[in-house]
């Protein structure tokens, strides 16, 4: 096993660098290559693979609920941008502008779009006009720029791709169902497909959504105790109907502004897997977004019927999974350590003394372990391995969660907790004061994540300032 070592020892261990470690990943099991553009990168077809799984399911998810899929401009016309005071301001720092067009400089700067709000409420304004024209769900799969200082493959990009559900509706109640409903999704995705806990809660006032009235998240914690934030769902209210002269005829033929919402996840749920799963050995991949999810690797495959083996088998399996037959020259140990880097849940080892007794070794990626299995009826083992990876994967992350929780009654008391056990989720009151959340930050370093809508009474007092609670918080560190 000596190539499998030397594979392993290319990797830095998560617990010696973890930041080193997740760029050795996305590098080596050749999710990503860097660009002669600073802040971008190439999704190479492995980790794209993963995105198209991941886009996939969602799209399924989204069609179900009667969303349509739309396609925006990329580019936004200053002006536009300015319509919504809120909006523009948040993010001004981050937008990229087009200033020519070929030799001649344009009259009207455009906007690269880091969001598509704007684009979507000018195309509201010449489509909604009554209420029979209500609601719009609409849903685009595109690419954002936005003009990051400091970046990470997949968690912080200058270009990045995302899904960005928008949707307008006659009353305020249907979009804030909607805005909930979607944030669910998002919630059920995560923890049925990627095998991934998450809380949900609603962002505090400060965090909020440039132009929102309300945002609602969902956060994961990653196997070095730091926030993700994995998705977000927005209620705008009629603000943004209102800066844009949005109005449709109601059935009692008075003039209504329509409530509006949007809601997104990006290829960052591609680093929250790696995150959330990966170990020393490489990535761990969730078998519903994973590219392979057998690879069947022949052993002594120069003898005669190995070769014929592992294709028959890999066409009976086809037909419920993804397979893939390793049958380059490399050595078996060489395809082990290759397919463990890439995450690949069930290792199917097929040999000669194997055909000879009908049977094959299966072994999964999450814990190394190794079954002897029949033949007959390998589906239904397949099946079964599939499921282990998943329940397993499940648990691990919800237990590093578990042992990352903390519950705080003071400043000084999160202050001990993370000097001593170090990053996570903490638990704490808050008096509904701007001037204390900034405060917890600053002198403990962890900001508010969510509050989350599973309430819990730690104490009646807010762990800054000492004054009755209004909630408890999620507080944490967060990329």
């Amino acid at each position: 096993m000596a190539d499998q070592k030397k594979m392993v020892e290319d990797i830095t261990s998560m617990e010696v660098d973890f930041a080193k470690w997740y760029t050795d990943i996305c590098k080596k099991a050749e999710l990503v290559e860097y660009t002669s553009v600073k802040g971008c990168m190439v999704i190479r077809p492995y980790g794209y693979a993963i995105w198209e799984n991941i886009q996939r399911i969602l799209d399924a998810k989204f069609k179900e609920l009667g969303h349509e899929n739309v396609c925006m401009p990329m580019f936004i016309p200053e002006s536009l941008l300015q319509k919504e005071k809120d909006h523009v301001e948040g993010f001004a720092p981050e937008v990229a502008w087009v200033t020519h067009g070929g030799a001649e400089k344009l009259e009207e700067r455009l906007c690269v779009r880091p969001t598509s709000e704007t684009l979507f409420c000018e195309h509201y304004a010449n489509i909604v006009h009554s209420h029979r024209d209500l609601p719009k769900l609409y849903n685009q799969w595109v690419s954002v720029v936005r003009w990051e200082k400091t970046t990470r493959p997949f968690l912080r990009s200058r270009e990045f791709l995302w899904q960005e559900g928008h949707t307008i509706h006659a009353t305020a109640e249907e979009a804030v169902a909607e805005t909930e409903q979607m944030l669910n999704v998002y919630a059920d995705f995560c923890e049925q497909h990627l095998q991934m806990p998450v809380v949900k809660g609603q962002k505090t006032e400060s965090d909020k959504f440039a132009g929102a009235v309300s945002t609602y998240a969902i956060e994961a914690l990653m196997h070095d105790g730091k926030a993700l934030q994995a998705g977000t769902s927005h209620y705008f209210g009629d603000g943004f109907a209102k800066a844009f002269d949005i109005q449709y005829q109601s059935k009692e033929n008075k003039l209504e502004y329509p409530h509006q919402t949007s809601w997104g996840v990006t290829t960052r749920l591609i680093g929250a897997i790696i995150m959330t799963h990966g170990d020393d050995n490489g990535l761990v991949l969730p078998p519903d977004v994973a590219p392979i999810q057998v690879v069947i690797i022949p052993v002594a495959q120069h003898k005669e019927g190995v070769l014929e083996k592992a294709y028959a088998l890999r066409d009976q399996l086809s037909a419920s999974f993804r397979v893939k037959v390793d049958d380059s020259d490399q050595s078996p140990g060489w395809k082990y350590s290759e397919y463990e880097m890439k995450g690949v849940p069930v290792r199917l080892e097929i040999g000669p003394r194997d055909i000879e007794a009908n049977q094959c070794v299966l072994v999964t990626r999450h814990n190394r372990e190794k079954t002897v299995v029949s033949l007959d009826n390998l589906a239904d083992s397949v099946a079964e391995k599939i499921s282990e990876v998943k329940q397993g994967i499940w648990e691990k992350a919800l237990e590093n969660r578990t042992r990352r929780t903390y519950k705080c009654t003071t400043m000084d008391e999160i202050k001990s907790v993370l000097a001593e056990k170090g990053d996570g989720f903490v638990h704490a009151m808050w008096c509904g004061d701007e001037a204390c959340e900034d405060k917890v930050k600053e002198e403990t370093g962890v900001g508010s994540r969510c509050i989350p809508f599973e309430q819990e009474q730690i104490s009646d007092k807010c762990v800054c300032c000492g004054k009755p609670a209004k909630c408890m918080v999620l507080w944490g560190n967060a990329y």
